[in-house]
């Protein structure tokens, strides 16, 4: 039977890993075997973050969402009570990046939010 050689696959997939490990700290971008176990960890780390990103830019228009809404005298929960009973369907990232940049455009929503609270809730 004939000798299979091995090399061509071998450097194909060291190059990969080794390419993956571009940018990292001492042997980890140039040594396979710690390169590989780093790179490994890095793709674990990337699918983990990639969740936590949603909750962490959902509790950042929160913040965004209840500092604006103190300015008219709301807390976040009463504004967004006020958008549910006004019907007024906008997510929380649209209505941060209202907050942000489009001030006139919030105070009209957050007015509106306000007028649709019952009255005791507004004291």
């Amino acid at each position: 039977m004939a000798r299979v050689k091995r090399g061509v696959t071998s450097h194909a997939k060291h190059k990969k890993t080794l390419k993956a490990a571009k940018g990292f700290y001492g042997r980890r971008k140039n040594t396979i075997r710690a390169a590989k176990a780093a790179v490994d960890r890095s793709m674990q780390y990337a699918t983990r973050d990639r969740k936590t990103r949603k909750r962490e830019f959902r509790a950042l228009w929160i913040q965004r969402l209840n500092a604006a809404a103190r300015e008219f005298g709301l807390t976040y929960s009463r504004f967004i009570d006020g958008l549910t009973r006004a019907g007024i369907e906008i997510d929380r990232k649209v209505l941060s990046e209202l907050a942000m940049r489009e001030p006139a455009a919030f105070k009209a929503i957050a007015e509106r939010a306000k007028a649709a609270l019952p009255a005791k809730a507004q004291a």
